[in-house]
């Protein structure tokens, strides 16, 4: 780990959105979309959910060629998929949450105007950012955002009927926010907790206070409140010592792995270790930190990644790159440290920002060439890419 601190230095679905703190227990214009009706409609079902397959056992193997689910999207960033195989965009500018799927492109209504979500207040880096899906979203129709407000960021749950988000219920407020640095990835664990990537929104001493929260990995209950056997006593900190936690998710042994932005130097794979320091801003990349800090398991140069989302398979981990715009695949080893990174899609789709695996086991991609890229003609989309 370098020490010290640094110097910041083709077939589309037609349709909608063109391209134009504290840690204790909770308490421009763009275009107006227009909505395409589809057949399919995510409508709960009452009563126990039949078993659902899990893809990521079927997502094994070496990406393919993508292939175009929806375009024309501006600024993409978070994915989750429903349980009836359609997949909630959110469009960070925008503040809007879009339905995709073959054949299925759906703005989601709210209650705020043209369909915009309430009290997100996008600049710079910071909008409506991550989305998650309650693991019993069957029974309760519960979506959870990460949304940047006029004074924090937010994680806000919300109850999806019939194509509309209502209800909603801040459940984590007084993340630091700042025109950068405001991570915003949500995911559910495999204990059913609520995990959170913050960032440490350019307040760099507040990684390293575990009462600040940000520049951490935060774990809730689905209500907001503080599971009983986090690391901290009365702290929603899972760990700390992060710049800007990008994209995690668990390999089949209940390994949690997180993608981080770097400054200078070095991007970051990480193992998150519950109550785990990860050196920042003491410390950037590969060393041992003197055994203070939790080491990374894999790093990459600045250029070649800047790391976003992350998907992980019974045999890799995905790594969606903005600034290196290639899709990263590590060998996972279970028992010890990863295989040789490989680089898929470099430069074919430009920057990439989420990865997650699709209802199918393919993996879902969104680029993110509508900011701080190249847009091309179609862009930003969503593809779909097999493993083969």
């Amino acid at each position: 780990m370098s020490r010290g601190p640094r110097a910041l230095v083709p077939v589309a679905l037609t349709g909608v959105l063109l391209v134009g703190c504290s840690n204790s227990a909770p308490g421009a214009s763009s275009p107006s979309p227009t909505s395409a009706t589809s057949s399919a409609e995510p409508a709960p079902t009452g009563g126990a959910a039949a078993p659902v397959p899990d893809p990521r056992a079927a997502a094994i193997g070496k990406p393919g060629t993508p292939v175009d689910i929806a375009t024309g999207l501006d600024v993409p960033w978070g994915l989750a998929v429903l349980p009836d195989g359609t997949a909630l965009v959110t469009l960070r500018d925008q503040a809007r949450v879009v339905r995709l799927g073959p054949g299925v492109r759906d703005v989601l209504g709210t209650d705020g105007p043209d369909g915009e979500v309430p009290d997100v207040a996008p600049a710079g880096e910071g909008g409506l950012l991550g989305v998650a899906v309650s693991p019993a979203f069957t029974t309760d129709q519960h979506v959870f955002l990460y949304q940047t407000a006029r004074d924090d960021n937010r994680v806000v749950r919300y109850t999806l009927v019939q194509n509309r988000l209502t209800q909603a219920t801040p459940i984590v407020t007084g993340i630091p926010k700042n025109t950068t640095h405001n991570g915003g990835r949500l995911a559910f664990g495999p204990d059913g907790k609520l995990y959170v990537g913050t960032g440490d929104a350019q307040d760099r001493p507040s990684a390293q206070d575990v009462g600040s929260l940000g520049g951490k990995v935060l774990r809730v209950e689905a209500d907001g409140s503080i599971p009983s056997d986090n690391p901290f006593q009365g702290s929603r900190t899972w760990s700390y010592g992060h710049r800007n936690v990008q994209g995690f998710g668990w390999d089949a042994t209940g390994r949690m792995i997180a993608s981080e932005f770097g400054q200078d130097t070095w991007d970051e794979l990480n193992v998150i270790r519950p109550g785990g320091n990860y050196g920042w801003p003491e410390v950037e990349g590969p060393g041992d930190g003197g055994g203070e800090y939790v080491a990374p398991l894999q790093t990459w140069a600045t250029a070649d990644s800047s790391p976003s989302g992350v998907a992980v398979t019974p045999d890799a981990v995905y790594v969606a790159a903005l600034r290196g715009q290639r899709l990263w695949r590590v060998p996972l080893n279970p028992d010890g440290p990863t295989g040789t990174p490989d680089a898929y899609l470099d430069g074919t789709l430009g920057r990439l920002r989420t990865v997650e695996v699709g209802p199918d086991g393919s993996l879902w991609v969104l680029t993110s060439n509508t900011f701080r890229g190249t847009p091309r003609q179609g862009d930003d989309r969503l593809v779909t890419v097999p493993l083969t």
